[in-house]
């Protein structure tokens, strides 16, 4: 069996980033792949360069001629660079498309990175509220986001969609992992933080205190970033082996939730950590107005802060259970995972 050609984008991020990483150090995946990466042209790009990767470089997510290009040369896409630019997913999937119309027995796959607050409620704003897990094995979530889009657009859930119908029209099977929060330092060669949690502390440090929106009751899944790279990783090799047991298209929606926290938890730990180390006033949370937190948090954008900081989201990750996903990391991982992005933050 050749080498499957692996492309990766995002690989200057957080998960892309991690990801190669993982895959470059597995001996179970690394001899029958062939991989190379899709970043920026800046210097960061030469760098991977002498990981033994092959390197493509783009001007950014809107080169659409440069994307497809890469992607035409390779039997497989992970992308990670953003699961809210809409035409970069489009771009990679055709750019698959056309690698499959050159040659019929191109066996050609694409993995999505997404997030679960597309799933989330309005608890707030109570403009969509209800308090459900979803299981990526017995329920159809492709109609429920586009019942949600229906009602709310909103750029994350409007690219999973896109993905879904240009991997139908492409003739090229998706999956999209939708992962909760993830937490935990990456692995890759540059940003090493992921979203939520840091963007918390870096807020909880300019406030004085860690802040949560509303009761903070809202409940969100967790996962850890090596746990998360790990479930790509079986994901891949269940397709270079030929076992397919993740679903694809419509069905093609999976999930990699570990456990759960409300939101003032979170930000009791914030602070808590934050004040033993001398970055806080106070170990005590406090609450702040959804228009306070918007503000501060996401530029104005109150969308993506009642659904990203303040909501409910919950999954239950079956199929992963069924690829043999087994995750290392525990609630006490989640806890003292605290201190450490809060020391690195800060170093």
């Amino acid at each position: 069996m050749g080498q499957t050609k692996v492309l990766i984008t995002g690989v200057t991020g957080y998960i892309g980033g991690s990801i190669l990483s993982q895959l470059l150090s597995s001996t179970q995946v690394k001899n029958n792949l062939r991989i190379s990466v899709l970043t920026r042209k800046d210097d960061r790009a030469r760098s991977f360069a002498s990981l033994g990767v092959n390197v493509y470089t783009l001007n950014d997510l809107n080169d659409s001629e440069a994307i497809k290009q890469a992607a035409s040369e390779n039997d497989v896409v992970i992308h990670t660079a953003s699961g809210f630019h809409t035409e970069s997913a489009k771009n990679l999937i055709e750019g698959l498309g056309a690698r499959k119309r050159q040659n019929a027995q191109a066996d050609v796959y694409y993995i999505h990175t997404s997030g679960t607050s597309n799933l989330a409620d309005h608890p707030i704003s109570k403009t969509y509220f209800e308090s459900r897990i979803f299981s990526d094995k017995d329920q159809d979530i492709y109609s429920y986001l586009k019942m949600r889009e229906a009602g709310e657009p909103y750029a994350q859930r409007t690219t999973d969609l896109a993905v879904v119908e240009t991997g139908k029209a492409q003739g090229v099977p998706t999956t999209i992992i939708m992962s909760p929060t993830i937490y935990g330092m990456g692995t890759g060669k540059f940003n090493r933080f992921s979203i939520q949690y840091p963007l918390l502390m870096k807020q909880a440090v300019r406030s004085g205190q860690a802040e949560y929106v509303g009761d903070g009751e809202g409940v969100w899944n967790f996962v850890h970033i090596v746990d998360l790279v790990m479930l790509y990783e079986l994901v891949l090799l269940d397709w270079i082996e030929k076992r397919r047991i993740t679903p694809v298209g419509e069905n093609g929606i999976i999930f990699s939730a570990t456990s759960t926290c409300k939101w003032k938890e979170a930000a009791d730990r914030i602070g808590k950590v934050g004040a033993d180390l001398g970055k806080l006033r106070s170990p005590e949370a406090r609450s702040i107005s959804l228009e306070e937190a918007t503000r501060k948090w996401t530029g104005g954008d109150e969308q993506l802060c009642e659904l990203g900081f303040a909501s409910n989201s919950r999954t239950s990750a079956d199929v992963a259970k069924d690829l043999g996903w087994r995750p290392a990391k525990t609630e006490n991982d989640w806890e003292e995972s605290f201190r450490e992005e809060f020391q690195a933050l800060f170093k």
